[in-house]
């Protein structure tokens, strides 16, 4: 099986697949990222589906990379016989979503291996396959999918083989493209005018790029937080896969294939760093229409179309990567009371206003409504941002985000004329304020706590004169930074909290990796409070952990030396973006004014 690093995407804007250092293609959902595997060997093996292409007998390609500033993936095989490139890429949808995969002759004669293993539901339907108009049909159920090339194919063992040579100058394309069933049969791309079209369109979009660091990484995590929009709505999934485990062989393994409301202040402010108005303005549309309705009904998350409903389930008959069960679809934590997210919406459009973001009058009707609820609440103990399945505690961030909402509303009446309750609202915000350095901040360590009474740290703690609610030069935001430093850090990465601190936490037991966003948050910290040398050692350290395309998991595991978790995931580019915008700023990350 492969390593989670030898994975790069293809995506359409819709779904995405990433594709093996092999040439093999192991996770594919169709139509949407939320939808069912048709490629789920990732998760369960060669039977539950994957489509691999790569000179007979070979096995990872000798380099690969990206075009550059595109999402067209070229691997490239040196071989005795001589070397062929493998372009992989999934052109923006049209009418429908396709696959394209050209191989091209370099040098020499190369023998080709093809295999396609098509297995719908997550590799527990094997389709029916028959030969129709020069292509073959693959049908079950809702799904069906057809491939069309220029070689011969030949089936065995519910597999489809393929057996050529490239020589020098030849290319021979694979066009794979889905459709519901019960429709008809949409038009197969051109596969060379498919090619040019993906590249000129990723190549137009990073030139819209006006204001982000010019800096290779900051692009390409541009890119991959695009490719990860579903463009129909203007939603970003967290990430493009399911239940990669977030510790090898163990059970925390999350379905993120969906759409996380604290992602958005970060999101909006990497995608307006960078110039992205129209993308800024479509998440802050998406977000608008999926917290619509009762304030008390606000989940963490919604679906790539706003859907609440997202029901966990494990699917039994796959392994997990590398033995990690149970494999998950859905998220029960989505139910989950998680005060901190009432003031992440606020925050957000709270910055969609400053960016001149244009306003409706319905949208600041709801934002009183989010208040009146953070009003009642903010004392209510919380599952925290991390969706701990354990008891209810008084969450230091929780608490702080609190505040954020009530300072975001103050800030909308008092710098932007909208009309509210102001005053009432300023003692809110000072009564959480007084609180939460009461009983949040431990004089003896010199340092706020995971929460009210906590032996823990949390990485969290870390935004807090990020958001605002302290100055960066305030010794308890200094002695934070210290204590999270010196509590958290595993061989210079950070952990998101320790899981055994306060007796098992979370309820679920060992220790997961080292989470990249959340050290991005210390490279951030550290800038703040004038560090700047030891932030951007830090940052070139967290760049070291790309992969050789350039991707980040959600995780890092530093005793084997590998990513862990979902991937790509947008957390983890977002946070790049953002750590690269405040190193090439002149002065410290975002301080609104607040109280002290």
């Amino acid at each position: 099986m492969s390593l989670i690093e030898d994975y790069a995407m293809i995506g359409d804007l819709q779904t995405a697949a990433l594709v093996g250092r092999n040439g093999s293609i192991d996770w594919l959902c169709l139509p949407a990222f939320d939808s069912p595997a048709c490629f789920a060997s990732l998760l369960g093996g060669a039977d539950a589906g994957s489509w691999r292409i790569a000179p007979a007998g070979a096995g990872e390609c000798t380099e690969r990379a990206y075009r550059e500033d595109t999402l067209i993936l070229e691997s490239v095989w040196r071989t005795g016989h001589g070397s062929v490139r493998l372009i992989d890429t999934m052109p923006p949808r049209g009418e429908a979503a396709d696959i394209v995969r050209i191989v091209e002759g370099i040098s020499g004669s190369v023998p080709m291996h093809m295999a396609l293993r098509l297995r719908f539901d997550y590799g527990s339907i094997v389709p029916w396959m028959r030969h129709t108009d020069g292509m073959l049909a693959a049908v079950a159920g809702p799904d069906s999918a057809w491939l069309k090339t220029p070689v011969t194919l030949a089936g065995k063992d519910l597999t489809t083989y393929a057996d050529f040579t490239v020589s020098e100058g030849e290319r021979v394309p694979f066009v794979l493209t889905y459709h519901p069933s019960h429709e008809t049969r949409p038009r197969t791309a051109d596969p060379e005018r498919a090619l040019q079209d993906t590249e000129d369109y990723w190549r137009q979009w990073i030139g819209q790029a006006t204001k982000a660091p010019d800096d290779e990484a900051v692009r390409r995590s541009l890119i991959v937080l695009k490719a990860l929009t579903y463009a129909p709505t203007g939603g970003i999934v967290a990430a493009a896969t399911t239940s990669l485990p977030e510790q090898l062989g163990g059970s925390r393994n999350w379905d993120y294939r969906f759409c996380w409301l604290r992602d958005a202040t970060f999101v909006l402010e990497a995608l307006l760093a960078a110039g992205y108005v129209d993308e800024a303005q479509a998440w802050r549309g998406w977000l608008l229409r999926a917290i619509a309705g009762n304030p008390d009904k606000l989940q963490i998350m919604y679906a790539l179309d706003g859907r609440r409903r997202l029901p966990e389930a494990t699917l039994d008959w796959l392994d997990g990567y590398e033995g990690s069960r149970p494999v998950r679809t859905g998220n029960a934590a989505a139910k989950q009371f998680q005060l901190d997210v009432w003031g992440e919406v606020l925050d957000a459009l709270h910055v969609s206003r400053e960016a001149g973001i244009a306003s409706e009058e319905a949208a600041w009707d709801l934002q009183v409504a989010l208040i009146e609820f953070l009003e009642e609440h903010w004392a209510d103990p919380d599952n925290g941002l991390w969706e701990v399945r354990g008891p209810r505690r008084n969450f230091v961030h929780s608490k702080v985000m609190a505040w954020v909402g009530l300072d975001r509303a103050v800030q909308a009446v008092e710098r932007f004329g909208l009309d509210g309750p102001v005053e009432r609202w300023r003692a809110v915000r000072q009564e959480i304020h007084d609180e939460v350095c009461a009983k949040g901040f431990d004089h003896d360590r010199g340092t706020f706590t995971q929460f009210y009474g906590s032996k823990g740290l949390d990485a969290a703690l870390l935004l807090i004169p990020r958001v605002g609610f302290l100055p960066w030069g305030d010794p308890r935001v200094i002695g934070t930074v210290d204590a999270v430093q010196k509590e958290l850090l595993r061989d210079g990465f950070l952990l998101r909290y320790d899981t055994a601190a306060d007796g098992n936490v979370d309820g679920l037991g060992g220790e997961e990796a080292t989470f990249v966003a959340c050290t991005f948050w210390l490279v951030d910290a550290l800038g703040g409070i004038g560090r700047t040398s030891e932030a951007r050692a830090l940052f070139d350290r967290l760049l070291n952990l790309r992969n050789d395309v350039g991707l980040l998991s959600e995780e890092y595991d530093v005793t084997v030396k590998r990513q862990v978790g979902n991937t790509p995931q947008a957390y983890s580019h977002v946070g790049l973006i953002n750590a690269a915008t405040r190193l090439d700023s002149a002065g410290p990350p975002r301080d609104t004014k607040g109280t002290s």
